[in-house]
């Protein structure tokens, strides 16, 4: 078993985090996305309705179509609202799940730089005990070829 399983291992679970939260962000920005689609799609109908009862009451509408119309103008203005207010909650749980993500990242980071950093001081005695063992080879070595001599 390596030396540095823990940090392995914390860092595996680090990164099921981050996934985890980029999996949530994700998702609420589809979800925003498609609200706020929704929202265009209802004004831009809206907006089409009224320029077409504009253009037919221009030649005469009876009162009761006129009416018929504002009502239905009305119910489209009100579920604009709607759709505006569940704009606003999307985007706010965007907007709650972008630190979320942000925190996850930064803990892998962290492990990351713990693990690198463990890593850099093992590589330094690895090569602090090979020049050792190099210097007392040679040294091995010079002894017996004066005690040879």
């Amino acid at each position: 078993m390596s030396k540095h399983f823990p940090i392995k291992t914390l860092i595996g679970l680090a990164q099921d985090d981050v996934d985890a939260a980029a999996q949530r962000l994700g998702r609420v920005q589809r979800e925003r996305n498609d609200v706020e689609a929704q929202l265009d799609s209802l004004v831009q109908y809206r907006d089409e309705y009224h320029r077409r009862f504009t253009a037919t009451a221009q030649s005469g509408m009876p009162a009761g179509n006129m009416r018929n119309f504002q009502a239905f103008i009305d119910t489209l203005d009100t579920a604009i609202q709607q759709q505006r207010g569940l704009l606003a909650a999307a985007t706010a749980r965007v907007e709650a799940a972008k630190p979320d993500w942000q925190r996850q990242k930064q803990k892998l980071g962290s492990f990351e730089v713990l693990q690198a950093r463990g890593e850099a001081v093992e590589a330094t005695k690895t090569a602090r005990r090979e020049q050792r063992d190099a210097d007392e080879h040679a040294a091995r070595i010079l002894r017996m070829r004066v005690e040879g001599a």
